[in-house]
């Protein structure tokens, strides 16, 4: 049903009027807060853009921190591979010096026990060496008084020439020409022969460590033939006069037949030239040599 009062209408405008006051205050509340929630908006897309962004870096930044962490993971297994390997190696070269160590132990020990033993060998040696030092000087001073003595009991015969004293390297040796022990293509000693013998046989038996040597010597005229059934040679005629010469040392003096040797060299060791008289009387001698004792050689026994 249609109502058309003018109450009605006057109500209506009335009501209008006011209700059109509200809106317009309700409105600019409600504008001034869509402005505020636009703002807001702008400002949380403007936040929104800045956080996509820095999201985007970060992601980039990700990517790039993770291929760094894969690099380094490769790295770090592959240096983990190489450790364990030189691990591997060290316990292997641990193994090879300790075998090595105990074997150059062993060797140190074996080779200090050969300096020991070389050097008690050598402590030893300086010793004999020193005790021979000593023997020998004791020899040489054996040497020399038997010299003196032979120089002084045989002074007369050594002035005339017909006896010559020498003394080298040990060796002492008494060099008497023919005339004086022997006639001319004879072996039997003269009297005054004998005496000269006897004189220098009492000095050579005090040397008890000593072999007497007697060596025959002629020189290079050979044996005329009224001789020759006799001594077909100079070497007999020199051997059977240093045979002589031991006999007589051996039988008259007292020298032990051990300490004597016999040699006869004949024409063939001259002293001088057989050129000359002088020369060949020279060289027609018997000489005594004193010499060391060699060692006895001792047979072994079954």
């Amino acid at each position: 049903m249609r109502i058309t009062s003018p109450f009605f209408f006057f109500g209506l405008c009335l009501c209008l009027l006011t209700t059109g006051c509200v809106s317009k205050s309700t409105y600019e509340q409600k504008a001034a807060e869509a402005n505020r929630l636009q703002a807001s908006r702008d400002e949380l897309q403007s936040s929104l853009s800045k956080l996509q962004e820095d999201y985007r870096q970060l992601s980039s930044e990700k990517e790039g921190l993770t291929d760094k962490l894969t690099d380094t993971g490769e790295r770090l297994k592959a240096c983990n591979d190489d450790l364990e390997r030189a691990q591997n190696d060290i316990r292997r070269l641990e193994d090879v010096l300790t075998t090595r160590s105990a074997e150059a132990g062993a060797a140190m020990t074996e080779m200090r026990q050969k300096i020991d033993a070389l050097e008690a060998a050598k402590h030893d040696l300086e010793n004999q060496v020193e005790r021979e030092r000593i023997a020998r000087e004791a020899r040489l001073a054996q040497l020399k008084n038997t010299y003196d003595q032979l120089v002084g009991k045989l002074e007369n015969e050594i002035q005339r020439g017909e006896v010559t004293i020498s003394e080298l390297q040990g060796r002492l040796t008494v060099n008497m020409v023919e005339r004086i022990l022997f006639d001319s293509g004879k072996a039997e000693i003269k009297p005054e022969g004998l005496d000269v013998l006897r004189r220098v046989g009492n000095i050579l038996n005090a040397a008890q460590d000593k072999v007497v040597q007697v060596e025959g010597h002629t020189d290079n005229v050979p044996i005329s033939a009224r001789l020759r059934d006799k001594f077909p040679s100079n070497w007999e005629l020199s051997t059977a006069r240093a045979a002589n010469v031991v006999h007589f040392l051996q039988d008259q003096v007292g020298i032990p037949g051990e300490r004597l040797a016999v040699t006869g060299y004949g024409p063939y060791r001259p002293i001088a030239d057989n050129d000359t008289p002088e020369g060949r009387e020279q060289n027609r001698r018997i000489q005594i040599v004193l010499v060391p004792a060699q060692a006895r050689v001792v047979e072994p026994t079954n």
